[in-house]
């Protein structure tokens, strides 16, 4: 018996691929060539890729006088049409243990920092849906910066809809176990290619190599 009401997971690099680096670099320049700026000085295109809180946007358009509203708008849409088209060429896919997801007798919810539309695109795409009861992406607004993991704030909304007090986040980023830990969840940390070698400043409750390790992991916790 789980001592868990709910598993929730992340989305990119947990349940699907997570998007390359080249990609997103080339959706951010085309984002600030779509408003003016041919060539962005490579350090805003870097601060922008990293998550920008709200004020480190505003002064980032500020440098090049554009207006931060405009400019958020062409970033999200560059951003998220570049991951559809990756989706869609098969350059980004869903992981082969993700069918051990329904092994795993939770209600089970999805909380990501990556876009609601381009969430809802990938469980449509890859008929995933059916796995998960509520997901929760961020709406392509600013205001949004300041509510994406590591903050808890759509971690206790999913909390909310499963009516669950007690659940195990999994994620494969540093911000995914502080997220879990500030809304009072264990957290597993999935180790995959792309962060095989990541050092954590914080420790998870648990490591996994596979999601194919939760279902002993949730009944034996």
């Amino acid at each position: 018996m789980s001592v868990y009401d709910a598993i929730l997971f992340d989305n990119d690099g947990v349940l699907v691929d997570p998007p390359g680096i080249e990609t997103k670099t080339a959706a951010t320049e085309a984002a600030f060539a779509a408003v003016g700026v041919a060539e962005p000085d490579p350090a805003d295109v870097d601060a922008i890729l990293s998550g920008p809180t709200e004020a480190e946007l505003e002064d980032c358009c500020a440098r090049y006088g554009l207006d931060p509203e405009s400019f958020w708008r062409a970033r999200e849409r560059h951003d998220e049409d570049s991951q559809l088209e990756a989706f869609r060429a098969g350059e980004r896919s869903v992981y082969d243990d993700v069918e051990a997801v329904r092994t795993v007798p939770n209600p089970r919810g999805v909380v990501s920092n990556n876009h609601h539309s381009t969430l809802e695109f990938v469980l449509s795409h890859f008929e995933l849906a059916s796995l998960f009861e509520c997901y929760y992406g961020r709406p392509m607004s600013i205001e949004s910066l300041s509510r994406k993991k590591p903050r808890p704030h759509y971690v206790e909304r999913a909390m909310a809809d499963l009516g669950a007090e007690t659940a195990l986040y999994v994620g494969d980023s540093e911000s995914d176990v502080v997220a879990a830990d500030r809304a009072g969840l264990d957290s597993a940390f999935i180790r995959r290619e792309h962060n095989r070698a990541l050092s954590l400043s914080v420790d998870p409750d648990y490591e996994v190599e596979s999601l194919r390790a939760l279902p002993e992991l949730v009944e034996s916790a």
